[in-house]
């Protein structure tokens, strides 16, 4: 290829970047935020005690007004909060975007021979730890307070790699804003509005038929909602097939919406 700005000069091409390469580099970049929590395990604190907190607070303090058995009430509200849980830790991915991008550590990158999509790839592979973290210590503290799953072992791995996938499928939205916005403290507070009313306008803690009648209709075409009625069927033997097809289709839903607009804002960006 003939250079025009010097006639005659020969300018190299840039290597294009293999498949096995934006693997490797995005791992790569997946084991830097793995690094990060390691050397700051308080990051984790709110994945961790969160799951305590909640359990205790809704099954203990709230589950005998609501339900009259806080056993009965425990086994009703564990799968939502579990749902609730993976929600809340999509907000780390959109954090840990924007403090990089505050930063200029994604424009360090930018100049590296690198695959462009490596950075956002491998923020999204470190938030699969936190999720899992989240998991592990939400089935821990269950198994402690009493519940009982009411299906099997492979059942309940399906309910949580379920909710896992529905949270990688939102963590988009969050990865948006933290390219629209740039702060983490403001990514943080904006994700936060976002997914709790999600979670509180649904069925994790009642049932919808308790609600007000316009307060149904928005429950019923909650995406958590019908998260967290498969996750239910999954864990505790509850009907699945009709919740589980809405959930994929949300899942679809939220990656062709908010995956190509957070990939073209990314290459906008760098």
């Amino acid at each position: 290829m003939t250079s025009t700005a010097f006639p005659g000069t020969t300018a190299p091409l840039k290597k294009r970047v293999g498949f096995g390469q934006v693997v490797t580099q995005s791992a790569s970049l997946s084991w830097r935020g793995i690094v990060k929590i390691r050397r700051n395990p308080a990051g984790l604190a709110d994945v961790v005690i969160g799951p305590a907190i909640f359990l205790v607070l809704f099954g203990y303090v709230f589950g005998g007004a609501i339900s009259g058995n806080t056993s009965e009430y425990l086994q009703y509200v564990f799968p939502g909060i579990l749902g609730m849980m993976t929600l809340l830790a999509t907000m780390g991915v959109g954090v840990s975007l924007s403090a990089d991008l505050s930063e200029g550590i994604l424009d360090r990158f930018g100049s590296l021979p690198i695959a462009r999509v490596a950075p956002l790839i491998g923020a999204i592979g470190s938030d699969i730890v936190r999720q899992i973290v989240s998991l592990a210590a939400l089935i821990g503290f269950g198994l402690l307070l009493g519940v009982r799953f009411e299906t099997d072992a492979w059942s309940v791995l399906a309910g949580c790699g379920l909710a896992l996938l529905f949270a990688l499928s939102v963590s988009w939205a969050l990865i948006l804003l933290a390219l629209a916005i740039e702060d983490p403290q403001a990514v943080q507070g904006l994700g936060a509005i976002l997914i709790i009313p999600l979670a509180f306008a649904s069925n994790i803690f009642v049932p919808v038929e308790t609600m007000p009648g316009w307060m149904q209709t928005v429950a019923s075409w909650n995406p958590v909602g019908h998260l967290v009625d498969a996750v239910r069927g999954l864990m505790m033997g509850r009907p699945v097939g009709e919740p589980l097809v809405y959930t994929l289709l949300w899942m679809a839903a939220f990656i062709v919406i908010f995956a190509p607009l957070s990939l073209m804002a990314y290459n906008r960006r760098l």
